[in-house]
This record gives structure tokens, C-alpha cells and sequence, in this order.
């Protein structure tokens, strides 16, 4: 039995479908969805690329700050030092001047006390001799 002229018809009606549709609409569409993919796939590794340079920025950023702190901290800690220092010369420098003041006006204090005592003890002599002189009435 020969098939339906009808049949073979619809079968090449089919066929000639599919290849048209196959080159205007299948093969575009496939083009168009591979481009997409590859540019979903340029843009995620363009993504991962730009997150691994902000990362690598911020570890050096983080590693800088760090050395800057270290820097701050160690001249902070010398310039303290160096004022430790300074305050401790100060310190030595101006009790040697105030000891020096203190010997010299206890030295002065001590010379004024013996003049004192030298013009007293003349005077109390003097004074013992006119006194026994009036009391005694002899001249000494």
C-alpha cells in the first residue's frame, strides 16, 4: 500500500518547517543565548577579579596603617623618652642650682651669725667694762 500523497506532504511540509525555522529562528536564538552566556561569564570573572584587587587593596591598606601606627607609636614612645630625659637633666640642673643657693646663703647666714657674735661679744665687753667702771667707780 502506497502512503497518502498527503502524508508525504505533511512530512516535507514538516521537514521544510524545521529548517526554516531551524535557520531564522533556532539558530539566532542559540547565537544570541551563547553570547549572553559568555558575557554573563566575561562580567563574573570581571566581578571576581575587581572583589580580589579591592581585597588585595585593602590588606595593603590594612598592612600601611598598621606600619603607620607602629611608626606613630615608636616616635611617641622617643619623644616621651627624650622628654623623661630632658625633665630628669632639668631636674638635676636645678637642685645643683638651688643646693649652690642653699650653701651659699646658709654660708652667708653662718658669716652674718659670727659677725654678729664677734660684734656682740665686743659690745658685751665693752658694755661689762662700763659697767663695772659705773658701778665700781674706778676706771678699768
Amino acid at each position: 500500500m502506497l502512503p497518502n500523497l498527503s502524508v508525504i506532504f505533511v512530512i516535507f511540509a514538516v521537514l521544510l518547517l524545521a529548517i526554516v525555522l531551524d535557520r531564522v529562528l533556532f539558530k539566532p536564538l542559540l547565537r544570541v543565548m551563547r553570547e549572553r552566556e559568555t558575557a554573563v561569564k566575561s562580567a563574573i570573572e570581571l566581578a571576581e577579579s575587581a572583589a580580589a584587587k579591592a581585597q588585595a587593596a585593602t590588606a595593603q591598606f590594612d598592612a600601611n596603617l598598621g606600619a603607620a601606627r607602629a611608626d606613630i607609636y615608636k616616635q611617641m614612645d622617643e619623644r616621651r623618652k627624650a622628654a623623661d630625659t630632658y625633665r630628669g637633666e632639668l631636674m638635676a640642673k636645678t637642685r645643683s642650682d638651688v643646693d649652690a643657693q642653699l650653701a651659699d646663703a646658709r654660708a652667708t647666714l653662718q658669716a652674718q651669725t659670727d659677725q654678729a657674735r664677734a660684734t656682740l661679744d665686743r659690745e658685751a665687753e665693752q658694755l661689762g667694762r662700763d659697767i663695772a667702771t659705773k658701778v665700781l667707780g674706778r676706771p678699768s
